[in-house]
């Protein structure tokens, strides 16, 4: 074993005991902090064997009392004096622990990659508003970091998230498939799989849901379903009223059936694929957003009810097949939903995609339903939508949307700031599906 030299001697005699080792490691600490060895060092409670090695390194007495404190500067004066380290306390420092990390630089290199792995997702969310808070929420909560802790293996994952939003919403796509064209892995998306987790929560934020939201299998079917991509054909649901069927097939003779008895039809996204021809001979073909309106219309009107679908909210994909489905058959579209933000997102969506009249769904039908006398109507109304409807106005809250088939009503919204649900709107909606004389068209 090579002798050690007199300064190394001096040195581990002055700062290489157990004693003293705090003071280095603080010293340490400072400097890899890239702050300035300058100042004191306290130790709370010293041991008669610490203070022993604080006053044999200094030499002179330490002080009294519970704690030790210790000048950086007057140490680093005692080690160049004495030979013990030429240059001081960071010489001393590296000599007895080893190179120094650059915490900052450190630091920094890990912010620079975790901000690479999240580029291609920024570029995803950049022009899409209503994912800022979903974005900001990822970071601030871990959950990325929790999934794949080193930027090295998320960024293949966030690439992979990047994609998905990228096709969202995609209305009448299976999971499988999402996950497939996406990620090269058709379970990807799976439930407990760190991209099915992620892109869940995506899901949610594009349609106003909670992040984390609500567990369970319902839960996260809804929440898929609300931007068109379903899990399998059969949870996939759509509920009409009044569409005109055929002979032809077992959906079509469903659809016949369901007219004649005058009862809402519930269709799966299986039945509907399995229904390759165009559903012809509809006409007009009103849609609503909530059941309550098939609901009304059927216990008020049954066989007689023209043609009506309702949306359930975020169009699922069998929604989207069934419209598919109309339009190839030559039918034309008439809506109505919530007067709130959502509802005006939702149909927003139906219009971009077959163009529609609206059904008292503009700036006169909102505003006249903000009278006071707007349930008012010779139709009978079930007790509980009447109720409904006494409940339905509300502050009007989240992100404005426009409204291309009446770009004042979206204005007109923002200056009310009221919400209407369409309970409330009920009546004339019911009066609107009436034969005969009361029969005013969308209007």
């Amino acid at each position: 074993m090579r002798p050690l030299s007199g300064g190394e001697e001096r040195l581990r005699r002055l700062l290489g005991g157990e004693e003293i080792a705090w003071l280095v490691d603080r010293a340490r600490q400072r400097l890899e902090r890239g702050r300035p060895l300058t100042g004191t060092v306290t130790l709370g409670t010293a041991s008669a064997a610490q203070r022993r090695a604080a006053e044999l390194l200094l030499g002179r007495r330490a002080g009294a009392g519970a704690s030790l404190s210790v000048s950086l500067e007057e140490v680093d004066r005692v080690l160049r004096t004495s030979g013990a380290a030429p240059e001081g306390l960071h010489e001393a420092v590296v000599r007895l622990r080893g190179p120094l990390r650059d915490l900052a630089g450190e630091r920094e290199a890990s912010a620079s990659a975790w901000r690479a792995a999240y580029g291609n997702l920024d570029v995803a969310t950049a022009a899409r508003p209503e994912l800022a808070g979903w974005r900001a929420w990822l970071e601030s909560t871990g959950l990325v970091r929790r999934l794949a802790p080193d930027p090295g293996q998320a960024r293949p994952l966030l690439d992979q998230l990047a994609r998905v939003v990228a096709r969202l919403p995609s209305p009448g796509l299976p999971i499988g498939r999402l996950a497939a064209q996406t990620a090269g892995d058709a379970h990807a998306l799976d439930e407990g799989r760190p991209l099915g987790t992620l892109a869940l929560s995506a899901a949610k934020a594009l349609t106003g849901r909670a992040y984390p939201g609500e567990g369970g299998a319902d839960a996260r079917r809804a929440a898929w379903a609300a931007v068109g991509v379903h899990l399998d054909d059969l949870s996939s649901l759509v509920l009409c009223l009044g569409l005109p069927g055929d002979d032809r097939t077992p959906t079509g003779r469903m659809l016949a059936a369901a007219r004649a008895a005058g009862e809402p039809c519930v269709l799966t996204l299986r039945q509907l694929r399995r229904h390759d021809a165009p559903l012809s001979s509809a006409g007009l073909v009103r849609i609503c957003e909530n059941p309550v309106v098939v609901a009304a219309a059927a216990d008020e009107l049954g066989p007689s009810c023209p043609p009506l679908v309702c949306g359930g909210g975020r169009p699922s994909a069998a929604v989207w097949r069934l419209l598919d489905l109309l339009a190839e058959g030559g039918g034309r579209f008439a809506y109505h939903g919530d007067f709130d933000w959502g509802g005006v997102a939702i149909a927003a969506a139906v219009h971009d995609r077959y163009g529609f009249e609206p059904w008292r769904f503009d700036t006169a039908a909102y505003e006249a339903a903000l009278s006071p006398a707007a349930a008012a109507s010779p139709h009978t109304v079930s007790q509980g939508a009447a109720s409904s409807a006494a409940v339905s106005q509300s502050v009007l809250t989240g992100r404005p949307c426009p409204t291309p088939w009446d770009p004042a009503l979206a204005e007109a919204m923002a200056r009310h700031a009221v919400r209407v649900e369409e309970e409330l709107v009920l009546p004339g909606l019911l009066s609107d599906l009436s034969p005969g004389p009361g029969d005013r068209g969308p209007g």
